[in-house]
């Protein structure tokens, strides 16, 4: 996602839930507090998202590398197998 389009989702993000603060409560503070809130919890998610993504990069490379090392132990066994013979 291109970074002004996730920074418009953001913004109507959080304009919308001081909004939805505002009409239910009639308390700026309660507002101010709220958004800050909200958005303390947008980048603590944003922030898990990306730990997950490099977390799940990490085992796919350890994967693959895995199967590589076990292609060349096949490799081995099987010219191992032709020098026996």
């Amino acid at each position: 996602m291109p970074l002004k389009i996730l920074c418009r989702v953001l913004g109507m993000v959080l304009c919308s839930t001081a909004l939805t603060v505002y009409f239910a409560s009639h308390s700026i503070g309660t507002v101010v507090v709220t958004t800050l809130a909200c958005s303390l919890l947008l980048q603590l998610a944003y922030f898990a998202s990306v730990l997950f993504l490099i977390w799940r990069s990490s085992c796919a490379s350890r994967a693959g590398q895995r199967a590589e090392h076990f292609g060349r132990c096949k490799e081995l066994d099987t010219s191992r197998q032709t020098m026996m013979r």
